[in-house]
């Protein structure tokens, strides 16, 4: 442990780290290795990674071959620019192994290096293709309160979460925001997926549909809470983008590569968009790798651009061959080993789970989809008055007794509360699923007393 503390000290001096406060890193966890879904820390114990290090660990930790074709393609080719006029094999192959596992009206994909890159890239795309169609006043970007998009300028302008912007105001202009469809404190009576789909209507014919490029929208919220809509939301969602010519993007950064059950989720209800942006999983976060999948209908428009109207858009890491070696041989694993459909399977347990969890009047309700999933904390059942601040001592007694993972916290909306996220790789065996519920029900009841 005395190197270990050498590291934080350098650290404490030297690194800045996401969301920083001092405070926070007086005494950060030092990860040194991980093997599946274990983690063990610089002093020995070991933890269940109950979030897949940052919803992204989607193979599970340890994974030697795809070290091994990292190396493999570093020895041959570590960097190429893939700049129009130039290409990589590797690029080019986990291109196509993507559009062949993508919803069926996908062509082609663009290449980013993370999520909210990815996002910043299809909110370009969207102006492009309206600007390329004769429509150059379509601007506007929907998204939803509660919605997490990335950090970057753009991108939190679309994320919906008032204490990501305090500091970093003003937001970029024309990004507007609606209310999710959060079924468990929806104000309305009817059905939450439709009328929150009527709100972002009514909110497009407000602005004038002429003026509004795309919406974007996750399928499952992850950082938002666990916010897993109605059936009804995402086909009349996508029949409202129709009905107004606005563009459909689906945030699969979190949801992709099978952790919700499927390769992508807007296939639970038979919907298909018109841009897809990924990252994590598709590398199961090995290397930093992300895209946007582009529908036939946009992708027409890029070809179809004439050269003074080209698609200016572009970094030096797009289409990476070693991001993209480790991406295609990912994807082989994760296909090889069905742990799309093991996510089904094994979600399914795991919410079950989680559902005895209700038991303890602290949980106000449980939620999830594939290895996805959400137990939001409250004061009071009969208010549904959330808990702020339970979170935080839930997760010290869950890291004491082995397992990590993160709270979606009510500091960052009170209106939510507290919502503890789980979401381990999706390959965890039976056994440390079990564990997980386990260890979370003592710590629920010991952070109560």
């Amino acid at each position: 442990m005395e190197g270990a503390r050498s590291l934080i000290e350098s650290d404490q001096k030297h690194v800045i780290h996401p969301l920083h406060f001092a405070k926070d890193n007086e005494n950060p966890l030092v990860i040194v290795e991980g093997h599946g879904e274990m983690l063990r820390d610089a002093g020995g114990k070991e933890y269940i990674d109950g979030l897949s290090g940052l919803w992204n660990v989607n193979a599970g930790h340890g994974r030697k071959e795809l070290g091994a074709v990292a190396a493999e393609q570093m020895g041959k080719l570590g960097f190429a620019s893939a700049y129009s006029g130039a290409t990589n094999p590797a690029a080019v192959k986990l291109a196509e192994k993507l559009v062949s596992i993508a919803y069926s009206n996908t062509s082609a994909v663009y290449f980013t290096t993370a999520g909210a890159e990815s996002n910043e890239s299809a909110f370009k795309m969207a102006r492009f293709f309206w600007k390329i169609r004769g429509k150059p006043e379509k601007v506007k970007i929907f998204s939803r309160i509660h919605a997490y998009h990335g950090l970057t300028m753009a991108a939190m302008s679309a994320t919906g979460m008032s204490v990501f912007h305090k500091m970093f105001g003003p937001l970029v202009p024309n990004f507007l925001q609606t209310p999710a469809p959060y079924p468990y404190r929806w104000p309305g009576n009817g059905d939450p997926g439709i009328e929150a789909a009527d709100a972002l209507e009514a909110a497009i014919l407000k602005e004038g549909a002429g003026t509004v490029a795309a919406v974007i929208a996750e399928p499952v919220m992850g950082a938002g809470g666990v916010i897993v809509p109605p059936a009804s939301y995402f086909p009349r969602l996508r029949a409202i983008c129709d009905r107004h010519d606005v563009l459909l993007i689906t945030d699969e950064v979190i949801t992709g590569f099978g952790r919700t059950g499927k390769w992508f989720a807007l296939g639970h209800w038979g919907v298909e968009p018109d841009l897809t942006t990924f990252a994590k999983g598709v590398t199961s976060a090995y290397l930093p790798l992300g895209g946007v999948l582009v529908s036939k209908r946009v992708h027409a428009a890029m070809l179809e651009a004439p050269a003074d109207q080209k698609f200016m858009h572009a970094a030096t890491y797009s289409g990476h061959p070693v991001c993209c070696a480790v991406g295609l041989r990912n994807l082989e694993i994760i296909e090889k080993e069905g742990l799309v459909e093991r996510s089904a399977i094994m979600g399914k347990r795991l919410l079950e789970g989680l559902e005895t969890l209700r038991n303890n009047p602290a949980v106000g309700d449980v939620r999830g989809l594939g290895m996805m999933c959400g137990v939001e904390l409250v004061e009071s059942r009969d208010t549904k008055k959330p808990a702020i601040g339970l979170g935080a001592k839930i997760m010290r007694e869950a890291l004491s007794r082995g397992l990590l993972t993160r709270v979606r916290g009510g500091g960052a909306d009170p209106a939510i509360g507290d919502t503890i996220c789980v979401a381990p790789p999706l390959m965890t065996p039976v056994e440390s699923l079990d564990r997980i519920v386990s260890i979370l029900q003592d710590s629920i009841v010991a952070a109560s007393r």
